[in-house]
């Protein structure tokens, strides 16, 4: 049998005070936010606040929006392709896959 989660730290309005007092580096008496970091962000993505991106954090970002692109897509195409046109690709792409296997061997 699963055993009950407490529900400690679960309230809406506790948590709500947590995200503010976080945001702002303190607790709402004034008081310093007790841990390691006070709260604030680490150093290191302060730094890079104003900076243009990096080429792979532009190139990671493009690739995962052309991965979900190509998902819709294709989902999309085999809904508005008839049932020859299906069989077409099929058997190209099947051509293709034989074709590179047997350029590895040889």
């Amino acid at each position: 049998m699963q055993k009950r989660l407490s529900n400690k730290g679960t309230d809406f309005f506790q948590n709500a005070r947590r995200v503010v007092e976080q945001a702002i580096g303190e607790k709402m008496d004034g008081t310093p936010l007790d841990g390691k970091n006070n709260g604030k962000p680490a150093k290191k993505r302060r730094s890079q606040i104003g900076k243009a991106p990096s080429a792979s954090d532009v190139s990671r970002v493009m690739s995962a929006m052309g991965r979900k692109g190509g998902k819709l897509g294709g989902k999309r195409r085999m809904v508005t392709m008839t049932a020859e046109q299906r069989k077409d690709v099929a058997r190209n792409a099947a051509k293709a896959r034989w074709a590179k296997k047997g350029a590895k061997a040889g």
